[in-house]
């Protein structure tokens, strides 16, 4: 039914840049804001950038100016580049769907590792 599958993780130098993307379907893509989470081991996840469907974005601080966060409305993708990359950075990605108001209409990707190291 509903599936959020994301790519592009992997390990990657400090300064690096790295581009994560997620094909969701079964749902109506547009009416959904779209973002992207991470939980590194031991920690709570947190949201790391959103975008609405006019294409609004918001952004952690610890990632602006280093992250963009795009959508594809008739592909049904979302996609995170990532440049200047830290060793904080590392942790596991998540794709997410939001329908604001409501809820139950909230969506989770399976997860895509990204590590930073030397």
């Amino acid at each position: 039914q509903v599936q959020l599958v994301e790519s592009g993780g992997g390990l990657v130098q400090p300064g690096g840049s790295l581009r994560l993307s997620c094909a969701a379907s079964g749902i109506t893509f547009n009416t959904y804001v779209m973002g992207w989470y991470r939980q590194a081991p031991g920690q709570q996840r947190e949201l790391v950038a959103t975008i609405t469907r006019g294409g609004k974005t918001n952004y952690a601080d610890s990632v602006k100016g280093r992250f963009s966060i795009s959508r594809d409305n008739a592909k049904n993708t979302v996609s995170l580049q990532m440049n200047s990359l830290k060793p904080e950075d590392t942790a596991v990605y998540y794709c997410n769907a939001n329908m604001p108001g409501y809820i139950t209409y909230n969506f989770w990707g399976q997860g895509t590792q990204v590590t930073v190291s030397s």
